[in-house]
């Protein structure tokens, strides 16, 4: 997969103590070591290459940000924590050789891993077998909580069906039951398109659908086949640069005034990146920071501003809750054994300073999936002046509407006995 590296991710990051938040410390093991601390470690793997690079570089960042927190504050278990990043370049078996890297020659406690769906659930053969906690920030695909879900693997942000189950009967209403799919060729492409289809068609709808390589540049013929269909809503369901360059040329099309946009996830980092005309449409987003009566939020956010000079994306949330999940699971533990941190995170209850978010957040036991809000909304170009203020929330669908009850995602969760 082609793509650029952001300056500093594409190598090994470490994150010490003593650094400004969101600062890297390539010194940092000697230093800790010099004290006789051994530090706690997390293994983070995500695509700083290719098409997905801003989503990646994104939760990268978050976490990045986590760790300095959290070393300010006595770390992990009264120990520093290091964050150890690798590129997957999202690439499945560059993945699995990273993630064995990680926990073969770096020992790490905990792996993070992947915003590529596919890479997500590959990796997670691997911390299965080596029997280290996996916490996955943003893979979407089902399976990795559901018929494939494993003792050891949590996630943070929906699954495809929670997303597209929360937006469905809103597209429907506003614009209409025909739709035509623009969908990515791989695990979360397959998985998001049948969720949305299952919805559509209990409301009596109809579709068409073009699945696409995830590297797609030229979406002319796709487009073209849109127009013909003359859908109530074209949903655009690639992610990252795939997403943005379809935008652009669905406007260069003139087809702004011919259909509705509307889908799942039209995240931050790619609405940044679209002409105004395709700032549109209705969406959903798994954290959003514009929650004025969410004092935690508001707090979270100043500070992320000033340490980072940004505003937090979701991508930057998903880094921070699978950090500070992985410091509960721990503490709570009182162990960085995996099987005592695993079941110490079941139905835990996320703090309000970590959730970020209206409601109790847990992690269900059943499936090990994040019951979070999914905030459904309205997409447009900048309000105020401010260039972030592109999505008004219309509705916080509570993550169990969402999700469904864990007998509906086919998960049976067995632990290991020894």
């Amino acid at each position: 997969m082609e793509g650029s590296t952001a300056p500093g991710l594409g190598r090994r990051t470490l994150v010490k103590a003593g650094v400004s938040l969101g600062a890297i410390a390539l010194g940092a093991p000697s230093i800790i070591k010099a004290r006789g601390e051994e530090p706690v470690k997390i293994g983070m793997i995500d695509p700083l290459t290719g098409t997905l690079s801003a989503l990646a570089q994104t939760e990268v960042e978050g976490a990045k940000y986590a760790v300095a927190v959290l070393n300010k504050k006595n770390g992990i278990l009264g120990r520093q924590v290091e964050l150890l990043v690798e590129d997957s370049a999202n690439d499945v078996g560059t993945g699995v050789q990273k993630a064995h890297k990680l926990i073969d020659r770096d020992k790490v406690n905990v792996i993070f891993a992947d915003v590529n769906s596919g890479i997500a659930y590959a990796v997670a053969q691997v911390t299965t077998q080596s029997k280290v906690l996996h916490i996955v920030p943003g893979g979407h695909t089902d399976p990795i909580t559901g018929t494939n879900c494993k003792w050891n693997v949590f996630r943070v942000c929906n699954t495809t069906s929670m997303d597209a189950t929360a937006i469905t009967s809103t597209l429907i209403k506003k614009f209409g039951k025909k739709w035509y799919f623009i969908t990515p060729d791989y695990a979360y492409g397959h998985t998001l398109q049948e969720g949305f289809v299952k919805q559509l068609k209990k409301a009596g709808g109809e579709y068409q659908a073009d699945m696409l390589p995830i590297s797609s540049t030229d979406f002319s013929a796709t487009l073209i086949k849109a127009r013909a269909y003359k859908p109530d809503v074209l949903l655009n369901n690639m992610g990252g640069l795939a997403q943005i360059d379809c935008m652009k040329q669905f406007i260069q099309f003139g087809m702004a005034k011919q259909m509705a946009l509307g889908g799942a996830l039209f995240e931050l980092e790619s609405i940044r990146s679209v002409p105004p005309e395709a700032q549109a449409g209705w969406w959903d987003m798994e954290w959003w920071w514009n929650q004025p009566n969410v004092p935690e939020a508001v707090n979270y956010v100043a500070e992320f501003r000033k340490a980072n000079g940004k505003t937090p994306t979701a991508r930057h949330w998903f880094g921070w809750v699978a950090v500070n999940s992985f410091k509960i699971a721990a503490e709570k533990a009182k162990s960085l054994e995996a099987i005592k941190m695993a079941h110490a995170l079941e139905d835990e209850v996320l703090p309000p300073d970590i959730a970020l978010q209206p409601g109790k957040i847990v992690f269900r036991a059943g499936d090990h999936q994040l019951m979070s809000n999914v905030f459904t909304g309205e997409v447009h170009p900048p309000k105020g002046g401010n260039p972030d203020d592109v999505f008004t929330v219309a509705q916080l669908v509570p993550g169990e509407q969402a999700a469904g009850t864990v007998a509906d995602t086919g998960c049976k969760m067995t632990f290991p006995t020894a």
